[in-house]
């Protein structure tokens, strides 16, 4: 009888251990050595770097110049967002992992996109729902895949189903259909016979993943898997997971909201700045190609604590409305709450406010708010949050056809920002008449060649006179 071989691996790391020590010795964190246990004469002898470099029966080092690497195609998946954030398609042979949280729409957005491929193969194994969950789900996205012709004569369906949770019997089926690509429902669903662990435990899924990477590799075969997050807001399993696999992609946004954000964490094919943007509905997900005008209220005349900014996400620029409330605190000790923004940034032009400008804002509540249920990271977005906060603590409205960007810095000077004319170009498509920008970027840009006024700024106080006087 085989007797089980017990590791310590780190969660964050993957640092290996034969004894449980309280801090890793590679990372330094703590409390994150888990137990690892597979059999001892198992093939993969519980260690996934085997699986993950033994690509080769043998093979020997060759030099970089002789290696052929032509330029394949990458296959499109019918989705400009979803290829967008890919970098221009899928690429053969490779592993994507797909993240978020229970019910923000992950297998939606799976299952529709490959709906469209009528020209692949696509085989997806679902551990969580039942085969008839699946058809009902497409039916109500509304989207038929075409029948693909075989040799036998009868007609097989472009997309196959297949509901299993045991990884070899996934390879039996993957030998037998031949898919193109194919979707695992979840990763953390599936479990191999050569680990004796529960499904969702560290060593299946580190197991799993690697087994999925060097057979993806192999055969050709793209491999899309599907996993849950933890509280904590990080891809549930082992971080060595997110090493193995190409591409990590995270799905978010708030269930409250409509809309839903496709960012690229990791991405070996291309830029990780790419971002999607979605809108649900009750017929599935929609591709919001211009999110400026979906993200800005039809009605802002004589609203105070509103600004618009002009933000940059990717590749991509859009106006994005920040919302602000500041109040005389109730409890004596001061509120900062953000929603779609970082609270930290928020105290700290709160300071530069009070320090730099002479606002005395320590004994009110700040409340601040992107519209849309959106998160934003562009520090272009510090301008157009002082102008809310200080327009909300005035009750000073600003007019609706001025926008602002620009990043704020520590003195109080409004430091430049990257893709200015793209910012510019934005604006005036949209029909704002102003548009407030850091006077360093006024230098290598002509503006007379916009409609739009452009209003270069040096200091927070300059801009403050220009929005309120």
């Amino acid at each position: 009888m085989a007797k089980d071989k017990t590791l310590y691996v780190c969660d964050y790391c993957g640092q290996e251990s034969v004894k449980w020590v309280g801090k890793c010795p590679s990372c330094g964190r703590w409390n994150s050595m888990k137990e690892f246990r597979t059999l001892s004469n198992s093939p993969s002898r519980g260690r996934t770097h085997s699986l993950v470099f033994s690509q080769g029966n043998g093979e020997c080092p060759s030099p970089l110049n002789q290696i052929v690497a032509d330029s394949e195609p990458r296959i499109d998946m019918g989705d400009e967002e979803l290829n967008r954030v890919l970098g221009g398609g899928l690429v053969p042979g490779s592993l994507v992992l797909l993240g978020g949280e229970p019910g923000i729409g992950k297998s939606t957005l799976i299952l529709q996109t490959v709906l469209r491929l009528t020209d692949k193969k696509v085989l997806y194994v679902s551990g969580e729902e039942s085969a008839r969950q699946i058809k009902l789900r497409a039916d109500r996205l509304g989207t038929h895949p075409q029948p693909l012709p075989v040799k036998e004569g009868s007609e097989e369906s472009g997309l196959l189903i297949l509901t299993e949770t045991s990884l070899e019997h996934i390879y039996t089926q993957i030998e037998e259909t031949q898919p193109d690509l194919v979707v695992i429902d979840s990763i953390q669903t599936i479990q191999t016979e050569t680990v004796e662990s529960s499904p969702g435990s560290l060593s299946q899924i580190r197991e799993c993943a690697a087994s999925l990477l060097k057979y993806a590799k192999g055969g050709g075969v793209s491999i899309i898997l599907i996993g849950h997050i933890t509280k904590e807001g990080t891809l549930a399993g082992p971080k060595v997971l997110e090493h193995i696999v190409d591409a990590v992609l995270q799905f978010e946004g708030d269930q409250h909201y409509m809309y839903r954000i496709l960012r690229s964490i990791k991405n070996r094919f291309g830029s990780t700045s790419e971002l999607g943007i979605y809108e649900m509905k009750h017929d599935g997900l929609r591709q919001v190609s211009n999110p400026s005008e979906l993200l800005l209220t039809d009605d802002r005349e004589g609203l105070s604590g509103i600004a618009i900014a002009c933000a940059i996400e990717g590749a991509r620029p859009f106006m994005i409305e920040t919302q602000a409330l500041v109040s005389t605190a109730a409890y004596g000790t001061a509120q900062r709450s953000t929603t779609g923004y970082e609270s930290r940034r928020l105290n700290m032009l709160l300071a530069v406010l009070e320090k730099r400008v002479g606002f005395k804002l320590a004994t009110k509540d700040v409340f601040l708010n992107i519209a849309g249920g959106l998160r934003v990271t562009d520090p272009a977005l510090d301008l157009a949050v002082i102008a809310a906060v200080l327009s909300s603590n005035g009750d000073m409205p600003i007019e609706t056809d001025v926008c602002v960007t620009g990043e704020v810095g520590l003195s109080g000077e409004i430091r430049p920002v990257s893709r200015i004319e793209q910012r510019i170009a934005e604006a005036q498509k949209l029909g704002f008449q102003r548009i407030l920008i850091p006077s360093f970027n006024l230098k290598g840009i002509n503006p007379k060649q916009y409609k739009i006024e452009i209003v270069p700024v040096r200091r927070v106080a300059e801009a403050v006179r220009e929005l309120f006087g």
